[in-house]
């Protein structure tokens, strides 16, 4: 199977996708799109569950997603920088994958991390289409490559968004993705520490959102993203 995709999500935690943009990953599946998942990091400094726990749980969210791999770059939870080994590291996904859109974390947000990891992506990003920038996979040279438009999440605090998709139709697959993760939520006989995703008014919550997204649009559910740029369009009849 070819490793090229349309759609690469590239976040810091596993369960960031299927938090904040799982929705989208499925308008975009149904539409005939390759997506693929790349975690920055395993997640090992999460309250709750373990990296192993996670990887397992990750994959099962995969499986739901209909994406046609995950897998982790090591970077360390927490401590995520731009320095030039984690540039070059997310410069050699994209150049591996050649999507035409990467979707990333939030610009800012409450976890750091995110924060961080959108700065981090966004850059490679840009390093990834210099051709004098030289990273290998198997130990081939890569070719330059430069996706069309890098895509922010809103995640746990409000960014006012520069598109909406609109994801009513997929609402229950996201809420089926995210269940994959079920060390990270609400769980009644867990005896594990509370952590602000675990607790019972998260998944409502999240609800709220994805209302109040789709609200700016005028459907039921949405997932917001912010642009470094205008996003360009082709026909405004296809607006919504």
């Amino acid at each position: 199977m070819s490793e090229t995709v349309d759609l690469l999500c590239i976040t810091a935690h596993p369960d960031d996708v299927e938090i904040s943009m799982a929705g989208t990953v499925f308008v975009h599946a149904a539409l005939g799109h390759a997506i693929g998942l790349v975690d920055l990091t395993g997640g090992e400094l999460g309250t709750r569950g373990t990296p192993e726990l996670r990887r397992e749980e990750a994959e099962a969210a995969r499986l739901v997603l209909g994406a046609r791999f995950r897998y982790q770059l090591g970077l360390p939870d927490g401590f995520i920088r731009a320095d030039q080994e984690s540039l070059l590291k997310v410069v050699s996904a994209i150049r591996r994958h050649k999507p035409k859109v990467v979707l990333t974390n939030a610009i800012r947000d409450r976890h750091p991390d995110h924060g961080r990891a959108a700065q981090l992506v966004a850059e490679a990003a840009f390093l990834s289409g210099l051709r004098r920038i030289e990273t290998f996979h198997q130990g081939e040279l890569q070719e330059p490559w430069r996706p069309a438009t890098v895509l922010h999440a809103v995640q746990d605090r409000w960014i006012d968004p520069d598109l909406v998709f609109d994801i009513t139709p997929h609402w229950e697959k996201k809420m089926a993705a995210l269940r994959c993760f079920r060390s990270q939520f609400h769980d009644p006989a867990s005896n594990e520490p509370e952590s602000p995703i675990a607790r019972a008014d998260f998944l409502p919550f999240l609800e709220g959102r994805s209302r109040e997204m789709g609200r700016l649009i005028m459907v039921s559910y949405g997932e917001g993203f912010t642009t470094a740029r205008p996003a360009g369009i082709a026909d405004a009849t296809l607006l919504i």
